[in-house]
């Protein structure tokens, strides 16, 4: 296995669910941490919780993903001892709606697709020539299910998520003479603050998602996440799926529901 002592980790949308699991758990295992998310509230809530040492082991920074050029500036601004980073986990990601694609608002498609597809292509671009460099690194992508199969009312997010797919099978492709790693980690149904992101703050749909059967907690995600990172160096783990026991596909589950 790969020390994750001193390695540094960026993850993106660290504020809530699987990003913040990651988090939690590259930073317990000594990794030094730069989370990212937009929601500055949360990142001083994460704070609390990471374990520091003596030096500063993780750096939490309020930023939008969405804005090319605020992400460069954080990016050029990371101190010194920051630059280097590691491993770069592509979390930040969100839906909106399950309504037909000609009833969707056109600034919810692009909200979507500028936050699961560019974001991630362009934090991936701008760290990969001093990952080239220094002939070390590791991307991982958390992708979903729906990038392998689609489904009604999905047209967008799916999009995306194939978008994610593909970016990261090419990706591979193209860094196949380096030793740096390109990973998908593609869950099933993972209960977190996703579902009441994509119904827009409907917390009676956002239940319904996960009613009758265990979905997948952050953690089990996060999991994946650092067995991908953690192989030996000679070792790629190329893609992951995993998903909840009463979830066999996208449109496949069973839910034991009842009365009471």
């Amino acid at each position: 296995m790969i020390e994750m002592k001193g390695m540094i980790v960026l993850i993106t949308g660290v504020s809530a669910g699987i990003g913040a699991a990651c988090a939690k758990l590259f930073n317990a295992n000594g990794a030094k941490l730069i989370g990212i998310a937009r929601r500055k509230e949360r990142l001083v809530d994460l704070a609390k919780v990471l374990k520091g040492e003596d030096k500063v082991d993780y750096l939490l920074l309020e930023c939008d993903i969405r804005d090319s050029e605020q992400l460069k500036q954080m990016l050029e601004n990371l101190p010194p001892e920051w630059k280097n980073v590691d491993i770069l986990v592509n979390n930040a990601g969100l839906a909106r709606g399950m309504e037909p694609f000609d009833r969707l608002a056109v600034d919810e498609i692009d909200e979507v697709i500028d936050t699961n597809v560019r974001a991630l292509m362009k934090l991936s671009r701008y760290l990969l020539p001093t990952m080239i460099q220094r002939q070390k690194g590791h991307i991982i992508n958390i992708g979903s299910i729906a990038g392998h199969e689609a489904y009604p009312g999905g047209s967008v997010y799916n999009t995306s998520k194939f978008a994610v797919r593909g970016f990261t099978e090419a990706l591979r492709m193209d860094l196949v003479k380096t030793p740096l790693r390109v990973t998908a980690i593609d869950p099933g149904m993972v209960e977190t603050e996703f579902s009441l992101t994509r119904f827009r703050g409907d917390s009676d749909k956002a239940k319904n998602v996960y009613k009758g059967l265990q979905a997948l907690s952050p953690e089990d995600v996060a999991e994946s996440v650092y067995f991908a990172a953690s192989r030996p160096a000679h070792v790629s783990i190329n893609e992951i799926i995993l998903m909840p026991v009463k979830q066999a596909s996208a449109l496949v589950i069973h839910r034991e529901i009842t009365d009471n």
